[in-house]
Formats: C-alpha cells, sequence, structure tokens
C-alpha cells in the first residue's frame, strides 16, 4: 500500500448528505460522540479508508484473526428529513503530516463523490471545563457559524490551531466547494471524556434536527467523573508524600550543617 484509497463496500442511494467526522483525539471526544450516534441510529457501514499514513500494526479479534487500521464510513437514512447523514470515524489518525493532509483530502474527495456539501468534524478543546463543557465552533463562513452558535456553541478564540484532520477538513474544504464546521467539546484531554462528547451532541442534534435521546451517556459521564475523582485523590497523596520528603531532606541538611 502506497496511498491512501477508499473501498467502498456496498453502492448506496444519498438525499443530499451531511458528512459528521470523528476521529480519536483530544479525550476521544469526536470518537465518542461519533459513534454514538451511529450505534443510536443503527448506522450501516458503507466503506472503509485505509492509509499507510496509520501506526504500523493490525488488530487481533477473539477468533485471532487480524486486519489493518482503517476508517469507517457509515450511512444513515435520514426518512424523517431532507438529508441523509454519513459517520466517519476510526482506529487512529495519521501520524504524520504528510498523511493529515492526504488523508483529510481523501475524505473530501470522497465527499464531493457523495455529493455533501456539508461537513461537521468534531473533536476536544483542551480546556478544565467548569461545569458543562462548552463546545467551540469555527466555520468555513459566517451563517455556518451563526447556525452553530444559535444551537449553543460558542466562538472559537482567535489564533486558536484547530490540529489534525477536524481542522485540516475545514482548511483544505474551500478548495473543493464545500461548506464545513467545527465542534469542539472542552475537555481535560488526557481520559475518555463522555461528558465533553455530550455537549457536542447537544449541539449537533439541534444543528442538524436528529432526534436521538443523549441519555444512554449518563452511565459512562458517571464512571469517567469517578475516575478522575481517584485520580485526582492519587495526586493530591502524591504531592503530600513529596513535600513530606522535601521537609526531611531540610532537616538532614540543617542537621549536617
Amino acid at each position: 500500500m502506497k496511498e491512501t484509497f477508499i473501498k467502498e463496500l456496498v453502492k448506496v442511494d444519498l438525499n443530499a448528505p451531511i458528512l459528521i467526522e470523528g476521529l480519536p483525539g483530544l479525550g476521544l471526544v469526536g470518537k465518542i460522540a461519533t459513534c454514538y450516534l451511529v450505534k443510536r441510529l443503527k448506522a450501516e457501514r458503507f466503506a472503509y479508508l485505509y492509509s499507510p499514513h496509520f501506526p504500523y500494526f493490525v488488530l487481533v479479534n477473539k477468533k485471532g484473526g487480524v486486519r489493518l487500521l482503517r476508517g469507517t464510513f457509515y450511512l444513515w437514512k435520514n426518512k424523517g428529513g431532507k438529508n441523509d447523514v454519513i459517520f466517519f470515524t476510526g482506529d487512529s489518525q495519521a501520524q504524520t503530516i504528510e498523511g493529515q493532509y492526504e488523508i483529510s483530502d481523501c475524505i473530501l474527495d470522497f465527499a464531493n463523490k457523495c455529493n455533501v456539501k456539508l461537513i461537521v468534524t468534531t473533536g476536544g478543546y483542551r480546556m478544565e471545563a467548569k461545569e458543562k463543557p462548552k463546545v467551540i465552533a469555527a466555520a468555513t463562513n459566517m451563517g455556518l457559524l451563526n447556525t452553530a452558535l444559535k444551537a449553543g456553541a460558542v466562538v472559537s478564540p482567535m489564533g486558536s490551531p484547530i490540529v489534525g484532520t477536524a481542522g485540516l477538513i475545514l482548511g483544505l474544504a474551500r478548495f473543493k466547494k464545500i461548506d464545513a464546521l467545527c465542534l469542539l467539546g472542552e475537555t481535560r484531554g488526557y481520559l475518555p471524556d463522555p461528558k465533553a462528547a455530550k455537549s457536542v451532541l447537544e449541539v449537533l442534534r439541534a444543528l442538524l434536527g436528529i432526534d436521538v435521546d443523549l441519555a444512554g451517556l449518563d452511565e459512562e459521564i458517571s464512571k469517567a467523573e469517578k475516575m478522575v475523582s481517584r485520580l485526582q485523590k492519587i495526586e493530591e497523596k502524591r504531592v503530600l508524600q513529596t513535600e513530606e520528603l522535601r521537609k526531611e531532606e531540610d532537616k538532614k541538611i540543617t542537621y549536617i550543617s
């Protein structure tokens, strides 16, 4: 394999589709949000993306079979609305700068082939949320950005970089004549963050008019908060131990003097 390519599993009939992207990143926010929608809406996979820019190992299943890392496109036929939805998620992001550009460009070309006019990328925004995580938005045009703000997002700070596929798709979309919007949930970033993902999903739900229950994330949010609480207690204990050791060392130095 020398370059990124997409393997279509079935031919699909699409009605003015919107593409939602969510790859692993800060707090796994984008992947959690996208996978939740795929599962809840029972979207069906219809294409795979393979790339030599993914990490160089294979995944082993329960039966001992193996497969390459990949991205997966899912389709949800929106029978109650005017736009079908394509979801794209995967095992990893590209590990090189060239790979990030190549994969983003490949996704956009496939979106054009599917007649997609709007792409929404999702991910995490490194920030300690005081209460409910905010959703930071950036877009390729003001009309689209204003629509996101009305759905509950806030404007991204000026000069704040959006790293990875979620950002590059926005930058490259204008060359493909596709509108693009990025939604980033505030997250600590070092643990899976379903709470930030839920905030992103609330904005997405209002933005696209998708009727999906988000209560299924509440149990995962509770587990994540308990994990953070345990880690904070461990860190507090470590700080106290370090302080005690420092005091003991200071006593030894004073005694020797």
